[in-house]
């Protein structure tokens, strides 16, 4: 278990995307959760996203996705393997994101592992996320500048870069600290010697994400779809012209199906606890019963949720979570549904709702059998 060196109230109020700042050993004598061969080995995977990051012969910089087969590159100076979403795939590192679940649950995106040989990176470049930078295994030399209009380019067909920038923290991080850089602030970092990097990521729906996944939900949803009408009507001097109250109705119509925050829950809720990258699903081969579950925890088991996986609920509609994009109806029994989103692991909470509550158990048991949660 990872405990986090740090004055939360503090931070929120003095950096959370206010301002960058280095968190010095954030975590006191940080032990790496993986090897950089296990990180090898889920680069190989097709299910997990990678890269292999590195400039060639004439100093260009040159990015590959995998999944990769060998690994020559990396047998040489400035090199980085990046891989995403390793909190779905790798129980250990999952642990990594839980100190920094103080930020709400539907914020975080996912942990973000790299390894570089020395003078390895990315480039300078500008993330639309928060992130914290945990650094593991040796050193690395990172600078970021201030938030201000730089001009950004494809320094590679996978890899946007900005123009060059002054510093206003340019450090040495050392094993267990741990760099904060809210969206928009430009940043680089180089490998002073082979070193492993833990990114966990926080994103935010912009106005385009949130309008087009809008429009697809009312697509697939809404067959009775309003539509503008303008019975009365009158001769116009102007008929090439729109006048106001028609520009009004067509913006009450457009608008009609999010008039109120309660309308647009079930979208959000989908939206929000969709994964953005494929998870470990892992469904058992025989169905677990509810007596076996029940069982399992009487004799100490704890159930865990599967890593990466998303679970949510909103404060208007507390009976109704929302889990890997699907909504479920935890009605009569919401008290579940809440301790499921907000833990990571249960087990004695667990047995107390489910014990004598039959549809309790019955929903838990089909998310057991779903492969979102597994007995450890």
């Amino acid at each position: 278990m990872y405990e986090l060196n740090l004055e939360i109230n503090h931070f929120l109020d003095t950096y959370w995307q206010k301002k960058p700042t280095v968190i010095k050993q954030g975590f006191s004598d940080f032990i790496d959760p993986i090897l950089p061969d296990e990180i090898a080995g889920l680069a190989m995977e097709e299910e997990v996203e990678s890269r292999l990051v590195y400039r060639d012969d004439k100093q260009q910089w040159q990015a590959e996705c995998g999944p990769f087969e060998t690994f020559e590159k990396l047998d040489a100076d400035g090199a980085t393997l990046l891989i995403q979403a390793v909190d779905n795939w790798h129980e250990e590192a999952q642990q990594l994101v839980r100190p920094f679940r103080f930020i709400p649950n539907w914020r975080i995106d996912d942990l973000m592992i790299s390894y570089s040989t020395p003078k390895g990176g990315v480039g300078p470049h500008i993330d639309n996320y928060d992130v914290f930078i945990i650094q593991g295994l040796g050193k690395r030399h990172w600078r970021v500048g201030d938030k201000k209009a730089l001009t950004e380019f494809a320094a590679h067909g996978a890899l946007k870069h900005c123009e060059s920038f002054d510093a206003i923290i340019d450090v040495e991080l050392e094993p267990g600290d741990i760099l904060y850089i809210p969206v928009g602030y430009p940043h680089e970092g180089y490998a002073i010697e082979p070193s492993m990097n833990y990114s966990v990521g926080f994103r935010a729906p912009d106005q385009n994400d949130l309008l087009s996944s809008f429009a697809d939900h009312l697509i697939d949803t809404n067959e009775n779809a309003e539509r503008y009408t303008d019975r009365v009507m009158q001769v116009r001097e102007k008929p090439g012209q729109i006048e106001n109250q028609e520009l009004e109705e067509l913006h009450r119509v457009m608008l009609a199906s999010c008039a109120t925050p309660e309308q647009i829950i079930p979208l959000m809720g989908k939206m929000l606890s969709e994964a953005k990258h494929d998870l470990d699903l892992a469904p058992p081969e025989v169905p677990h019963s509810g007596e076996e579950i029940i069982e399992e925890l009487n004799e100490g088991a704890q159930f865990m949720r599967l890593g990466g996986l998303r679970a949510m609920y909103f404060e208007q509609t507390p009976s109704l979570i929302f889990i890997n994009g699907k909504q479920f109806d935890f009605e009569g029994c919401s008290e579940l549904g809440q301790l499921l989103c907000d833990q990571d692991e249960v087990a004695s909470e667990l047995l107390a709702l489910i014990n004598d509550d039959q549809n309790a158990l019955t929903l838990f048991t089909s998310l057991v059998n779903k492969g979102y949660w597994y007995a450890n």
